[in-house]
C-alpha cells in the first residue's frame, strides 16, 4: 500500500505563485509515473502534468510555460511549481502516483486527499 500526502495549496492572488508537494509513503513498492491532475466546481477531472520515472514530463496546454512538475526520487516527492497564476486555476489538485509491487510488478494507481487552489482576481 501507499500512501500520498499532499501540501502547498492556498490562497493566492491573480499573477502569484504556489508550489506544490506530494510525498509516497509505503514499503514494497516502486514509484513509477508520477502526475498532477485539478477538479473544478462542475467540471471533470483533467491532467496538468506528468513526469516519468526517467523524466519525461508533459503538460496540459493551459499550463505550458507557467508550471513545471518536477520529482524528487530519494524522497518519492512530486512537486509542482505553479506560476503566474489564475483565477481559471482555481480547483483541488490531486496528486496520482503509478506504483509497481515490488514482488509481482503489478502496477497500482494511487491518489492524494487534494489540495485547494484558489486564485483571486
Amino acid at each position: 500500500q501507499v500512501q500520498l500526502v499532499e501540501s502547498g495549496g492556498g490562497l493566492v492572488q491573480a499573477g502569484g505563485s504556489l508550489r506544490l508537494s506530494c510525498a509516497a509513503s509505503g514499503s514494497g513498492f516502486s514509484i513509477n509515473d508520477m502526475a498532477w491532475y485539478r477538479q473544478a466546481p462542475g467540471k471533470q477531472r483533467e491532467l496538468v502534468a506528468a513526469v516519468t520515472s526517467g523524466g519525461r514530463t508533459s503538460y496540459a496546454d493551459s499550463v505550458k510555460g507557467r508550471f513545471t512538475i518536477s520529482r524528487e526520487n530519494a524522497k518519492n516527492t512530486v512537486y509542482l511549481q505553479m506560476n503566474s497564476l489564475k483565477p481559471e486555476d482555481t480547483a483541488v489538485y490531486l496528486c496520482k502516483v503509478v506504483a509497481a509491487n515490488v514482488v509481482t510488478s503489478r502496477q497500482y494507481a494511487y491518489w492524494g486527499q487534494g489540495t485547494q487552489v484558489t486564485v483571486s482576481s
